[in-house]
């Protein structure tokens, strides 16, 4: 018997963060995908901020230069000029507050990840409300550029949203 089949410790009731029962094997291992996915999304995120920090010191224009220059494109044409515009203008801000949300994001995305490999029903409250907050932006995004991506991306993230809250749902009431 692993520890996976015992009852959880303590009163078990609806919120409460002892870790859920395992009922079968499908319910855990959909718990761990979902939580693997999420520590995906902070190790990318921490990358991100590394990438990020590890251009701090370097001046961006000419990378972007040598980057828009690399895949064909020429500075000077309508998008390109765009991007360096705005690099110009990030160039010159702090980045501090930029890196304090990524950092923010990737420990949100690991603590939610924790919380649902264990089966807490905080990690999956976490996650549900975390998921719920981007549909109606993904909804927005849908309507002005519909495409099969947006449809899968809102597709999964509701089902993803409404497997955690049917798992909250269905955990016993205080007695």
């Amino acid at each position: 018997m692993s520890r996976h089949d015992l009852p959880p410790s303590g009163p078990s009731r609806r919120g409460s963060s002892a870790p859920a029962r395992a009922e079968d094997g499908a319910g855990l291992r959909a718990l761990r995908t979902i939580a693997g996915f999420e520590a995906f999304k902070g190790a990318v995120a921490v990358l991100a901020g590394a990438g990020l920090l590890g251009l701090v010191h370097h001046d961006l224009h000419r990378v972007a230069v040598s980057l828009i220059g690399h895949v064909g494109l020429a500075p000077g044409e309508r998008y390109p000029a765009m991007l360096l515009s705005r690099i110009d203008l990030w160039a010159h801000e702090d980045l501090r507050w930029l890196l304090l949300a990524i950092t923010a994001y990737a420990a949100l995305r690991f603590v939610e990840a924790y919380g649902l490999w264990t089966g807490r029903a905080w990690g999956e409250a976490l996650g549900a409300l975390s998921g719920g907050l981007y549909i109606p932006f993904e909804a927005w995004h849908w309507l002005h550029r519909p495409s099969l991506a947006a449809t899968a991306v809102i597709v999964v993230n509701a089902g993803v949203v409404a497997y955690l809250a049917w798992r909250l749902w269905k955990r016993p009431s205080p007695a």
